[in-house]
């Protein structure tokens, strides 16, 4: 996420930080640069004014031209202006004092509100809660069924009265539906339109005084870009919303909406989406995205993705493995097929610090390349499972013959199990060349 953006901006730092002392000229060069890239990540014109305006004032300062890492301290106050416009702190979802606590999900048709609806139910559902949907989109095609698919596959009951009855009634209903089933959250899926209008608004309206909800969260596609604003200006003009959900932050987006919104609408943006999975959704941190912005990593939500994922009793023996040099193919298989729970492989990559997002394009794991990963090693013998710098050509071909897979496949492993070693190896204290600093002897669970 973010990868275009974070690497022009750390080009902009990469040539501040080569100066031992900075002049307001340097200073006015760089954030010619910063600037540029911000607009091209199609991040608010009124937002970049103001932001740079901000960390132009603070860069000029004296304690920044006078201090001996000026270009670290100009990072550091970006990395602050940046903080400050996506919100400062976490924004967190409101619970009703008195249940059950009403979350009506609106937006563009298309932006992910029917999808989010259901992961959200989920997230609060492993957290002891006891979530009902109710499918009020009478309107798109098969909307009530995909709620009813989702519903059954997270056991979250769903409430329908089918696509004939108003949306108003059906979600009265469902509140009353609530009521009777003793739940404690009840997630409203609205209808959505290609664009916003007058009828599709009334009905929002209408909806909202009519089950007064306790939360009202715009979902947002973030591969809009700036049209992304425009619409949580209009959503919040009429409905006052409470909060926003940023949906396809895996993809290919220039990252302005994460920048913008909160900023021009006042809003907090609460949670993002990451992929597809039910899983795949995230509470939003404005310093955790700063930091994965500017190529800091997000160690934070590593460690809190990897507790998920791990057992303590599996991460000790890998870091002891790890502390010995004798971490193998084997070892490989079983963290990638753990990793696989944690999702995309690369975007955890780039929540390390000093790794550069994007740096493991290769190595995104799915079900079918995993099968293909545990047939290659299956086809190795012990000692090439604990040694593979002996795999050579002859070996290749005869493990691409017992794996019904092919010696390019073979080469893409052993050299992604190579850059996982080398990454595994600068985290743990014990080799060689272990990285110094703040992060030299970080733990985290698979190295």
């Amino acid at each position: 996420m973010f990868e275009s953006l974070g690497e022009k901006l750390n080009n902009a730092f990469k040539r501040l930080k080569s100066k031992g002392k900075l002049t307001e000229a340097d200073i006015k060069v760089g954030m010619r640069e910063i600037k540029m890239a911000l607009l091209e990540a199609d991040v608010n014109y009124k937002v970049v004014r103001e932001f740079i305006s901000a960390v132009s004032e603070r860069a000029v300062g004296v304690e920044v031209l006078e201090s001996l890492l000026p270009g670290q301290q100009v990072v550091k106050i970006v990395h602050e202006e940046m903080i400050r416009i996506m919100g400062t702190t976490q924004a967190k979802l409101t619970i009703a004092s008195q249940p059950p606590t009403v979350v009506m999900m609106v937006g563009l048709q298309g932006a992910g509100k029917t999808t989010h609806a259901a992961k959200l139910a989920n997230m609060y559902k492993k957290q002891g809660k006891k979530p009902l949907l109710v499918a009020c989109d009478i309107y798109r095609p098969a909307a009530i069924d995909q709620l009813q698919v989702l519903g059954e596959q997270l056991d979250i009951p769903v409430f329908t009265l089918g696509n004939k009855e108003n949306p108003v009634k059906i979600a009265r209903e469902g509140l009353k539906e609530a009521w009777r089933r003793g739940c404690d959250m009840v997630f409203v899926d609205t209808a959505g339109r290609l664009h916003i209008d007058e009828e599709l608004m009334q009905e929002l309206q209408n909806i909202k005084k009519e089950v007064n909800p306790t939360e009202i969260l715009l979902t947002i596609d973030a591969m809009i870009g700036q049209d992304a604003v425009n619409v949580a200006e209009h959503f919040n003009e009429l409905l006052d919303v409470t909060g926003v959900i940023l949906t396809k932050l895996d993809g290919d987006t220039r990252g302005g909406a994460a920048l913008s919104v909160r900023h021009v609408t006042g809003k907090p943006i609460k949670f993002i989406g990451v992929g597809e999975k039910m899983d795949a959704i995230e509470p939003f941190y404005p310093d955790r995205m700063a930091s994965r912005i500017l190529g800091m990593g997000d160690v934070l939500s590593l460690i809190e993705k990897a507790e998920q994922a791990f057992d303590e009793k599996k991460a000790a023996e890998l870091e002891e493995k790890m502390r010995k040099a004798t971490f193998t193919l084997d070892d490989y298989l079983d963290q990638l097929e753990q990793i696989k729970g944690m999702g995309n492989l690369d975007q955890l990559m780039g929540m390390i610090p000093g790794i550069k997002p994007g740096a493991l394009k290769d190595a995104k794991v799915d079900e079918k390349a995993l099968a293909h990963i545990e047939a290659i090693i299956k086809s190795m013998t012990r000692k090439e499972r604990e040694h593979p710098e002996i795999i050579n050509g002859s070996r290749k071909k005869r493990i691409a013959l017992g794996s019904g897979t092919s010696v390019e496949e073979i080469n893409k492993l052993l050299k992604q199990f190579d850059q996982m070693r080398k990454m595994m190896k600068q985290f743990t204290s014990g080799g060689k060349g272990s990285r110094k600093g703040p992060f030299g002897r970080m733990k985290i669970p698979f190295g």
